[in-house]
């Protein structure tokens, strides 16, 4: 079963998409995804900037059917340490209510808006 797409997942898909512009991989601008490092089952990263990129179509699937290439490319591109850190993250129990994913809703619509407004502007990641 598929997992659920509120306006929090909206607005911080619109703001990976806004602060990278283009395929992490390939460069490309057509098609973006938000593709999550680990999945969006984990609370305690599924809002997280240092969790997502912005890939298109085809390399999102690409590195969802070739989590190993991934990893490899993801510790590349970011370093141990980051990954390492974002696996600690990733570990936390973070629950979630109504209230709080309004809360990151209108958190990343504010800084969405900042981005259209400020090319330059770095989007502050929720948590």
């Amino acid at each position: 079963m598929a997992v659920k797409r509120d306006q929090a997942d909206v607005w911080f898909s619109k703001c990976i998409r806004a602060r990278d512009a283009a395929c992490c991989y390939c460069g490309k601008t057509e098609t973006l995804e938000a593709a999550h490092i680990y999945g969006r089952r984990l609370k305690s990263v599924r809002w997280s900037m240092d969790n997502c990129l912005a890939l298109c179509h085809h390399h999102h699937r690409y590195f969802t059917e070739q989590p190993i290439e991934f990893n490899n490319w993801l510790v590349k591109l970011y370093g141990h340490g980051h990954m390492d850190l974002l696996q600690e993250k990733a570990r936390a129990i973070f629950k979630t209510t109504a209230m709080i994913r309004k809360e990151i809703a209108k958190h990343y619509r504010v800084e969405f808006q900042k981005k259209e407004s400020d090319p330059d502007y770095e989007i502050i990641s929720y948590n």
